[in-house]
């Protein structure tokens, strides 16, 4: 077993590390370009500050790293690595307190997983993908398209079920997504499911009617189930920087979010602002996304994440 679980971690390493190549890559030419040519002096180390808001790692993030770096260097050089390494210690730092599983918890049967996040964030597949690996797991899982707006959602949540074997309650477009969801987690009851994940609208015509909406559905769960939903996952696309901090704001007023799950890191150079999102809010960081594939999400880890997006070595 060992070696397969060896193999995994290393294929999972070289896939987040090819996936936060843009943000690494743009740190790190930046810096070496800042480094090779002159002395540490103050000047330079607003200038590593300034490369590092480029990736979106937050101003706090990149003061702390600064400053950790003019830390008994001033006048002497100093090299690419040092500061590599320096942003790998202090992005951990940050990190390391919000990298935490999702737990699923056996003594609620089923336990219930509500997905918020706007559309195009990749909503739907991450659901797809949990469904798949919570079925790996030998967990008895059921599907619920709650994004009852659009025929797509609905349909490529019902692809996924035929992929991994998982019931999906589905009715047609334009149905009650709060109704849905009360009839998918009655369903999972009679069923004795372990996990039922919901899928939910993820735009409507403005932002305070989508909320109106997500408060419903939460409320009708309420109704078969008093501690249900058990976890709210908001899915972020980390290709809109910035926008992810006032997406965050606004679902976990209304939804209560639990837990954090980023998407589409390879996409980006600026994968930092997972980590100003960390620093900010302090939530749960589950899952991870690096590309297209089923094994291209994965659990969240502090350090493996940090060294990638410094560009070092595992």
């Amino acid at each position: 077993m060992g070696d397969s679980t060896q193999d995994q971690k290393q294929g999972w390493w070289q896939r987040l590390s090819g996936g936060l190549k843009r943000t690494s890559g743009s740190i790190g030419s930046a810096v070496a370009d800042l480094v090779t040519k002159r002395k540490l002096d103050r000047a330079m180390l607003e200038d590593i500050e300034d490369v590092l808001l480029r990736a979106d790692l937050g101003t706090d993030v990149a003061m702390r790293v600064a400053a950790a770096v003019g830390e008994g260097r001033y006048d002497k050089s100093v090299s690419a690595e040092d500061v590599a390494s320096i942003v790998a210690t202090e992005v951990e730092k940050v990190l390391a307190p919000v990298a935490k599983p999702l737990e699923i918890d056996s003594g609620k049967k089923p336990f219930v997983i509500l997905v918020v996040g706007v559309n195009g964030a990749g909503k739907t597949t991450t659901i797809g993908k949990l469904a798949s690996k919570f079925a790996a797991e030998g967990k008895k899982v059921m599907l619920a398209a709650g994004d009852t707006f659009r025929a797509a959602a609905i349909e490529q949540l019902k692809v996924w079920g035929e992929r991994t074997g998982v019931p999906v309650i589905a009715k047609e477009q334009g149905s009650d997504s709060a109704s849905l969801a009360f009839v998918a987690v009655e369903a999972a009851k009679a069923d004795s499911s372990d996990v039922l994940l919901i899928d939910t609208a993820g735009r409507l015509q403005n932002k305070a009617e989508l909320m109106t909406e997500l408060e419903k559905v939460s409320r009708v769960i309420k109704k078969v189930d008093s501690t249900a939903p058990h976890a709210v996952l908001l899915v972020l696309d980390a290709t809109v920087g910035q926008n992810a901090l006032s997406q965050v704001e606004a679902f976990q007023k209304t939804a209560g979010v639990t837990g954090l799950i980023m998407t589409k890191l390879d996409g980006t150079a600026r994968g930092g602002i997972l980590v100003a999102l960390a620093e900010k809010f302090k939530l749960p960081v589950h899952f991870i996304g690096v590309g297209e594939g089923i094994d291209d999400l994965a659990p969240f880890t502090a350090r493996d994440f940090a060294l990638a997006l410094a560009g070092q070595d595992s």
